[in-house]
């Protein structure tokens, strides 16, 4: 479709910049698995033997390295948690775990920003967690590294540090469900296309972070991504 036929400018597309290349990674959506790593699921007082679940975010709510995240509103409990984002090249539904790395791209570090309170709320009163996962600014992301130059990491460090103090560590082999199982299982409640992004989860340590918070945060083998808290929004 034309975007003359639109009645309204159409949004701009949201990407993610390619380590190395003038091109960008266009994002379609972006899911994120829950409680993927035991150390974590035990620090929030979850049942470890419940199986990781979805959840999503807003395309146009990614932010690049470097940048500055306004503090969000309604919260008073904003947490950082760090994770392996894998970007999808392709997809379908029901996607074998043994083809499903056929369909990524590559590689990112990114954090789930979080407004613990409302997210606690929400799930008190058996509400969807939206509120507390999905809002503007909530996904930053580091440049992609392509698969095809850095292949499939399944090990390596995973960190995070507020102000230089390390907060967050964790390997990749702490994954309970691997890259190729998490392709797998969300491939049978949504058909997965290109340009879809998935956050992996995140090792324990997460905590608050103010105005004027330092983050930075890696996973070795990909890269690294630095943001800063900023006064709160409006």
């Amino acid at each position: 479709m034309n975007a003359t036929t639109f009645v309204i400018p159409a949004p701009p597309q949201a990407s993610i910049p390619v380590a190395g290349e003038l091109k960008t990674f266009p994002v379609r959506r972006i899911w994120c698995v829950g409680r993927n790593y035991l150390e974590h699921i035990r620090e929030m007082g979850n049942d470890e033997r419940d199986p990781p679940f979805f959840f999503a975010k807003h395309a146009d709510m990614l932010e690049p390295d470097g940048a500055t995240i306004p503090y969000p509103p309604l919260t008073n409990d904003l947490h950082h948690e760090v994770e392996l984002i894998v970007a999808m090249k392709s997809g379908g539904l029901n996607i074998s775990a043994d083809r499903a790395l056929d369909h990524v791209y590559g590689y990112a570090v990114g954090i789930d920003l979080t407004r613990r309170d409302l997210q606690h709320a929400a799930r008190k009163k058996e509400r969807p967690w939206e509120i507390g996962k999905s809002f503007d600014h909530c996904a930053p992301c580091s440049a992609l590294q392509p698969a095809s130059r850095i292949g499939h990491p399944s090990k390596g460090r995973i960190w995070l540090s507020v102000n230089g103090t390390e907060r967050q560590k964790g390997n990749l082999t702490e994954l309970i469900w691997s890259v190729p199982e998490i392709i797998w299982q969300l491939s049978q409640q949504v058909e997965i296309g290109a340009g879809d992004i998935i956050m992996t989860g995140t090792p324990a340590g997460v905590a608050a972070v103010s105005p004027g918070d330092r983050i930075e945060c890696g996973v070795d083998g990909v890269g690294t991504l630095k943001i800063s808290i900023g006064k709160p929004a409006g």
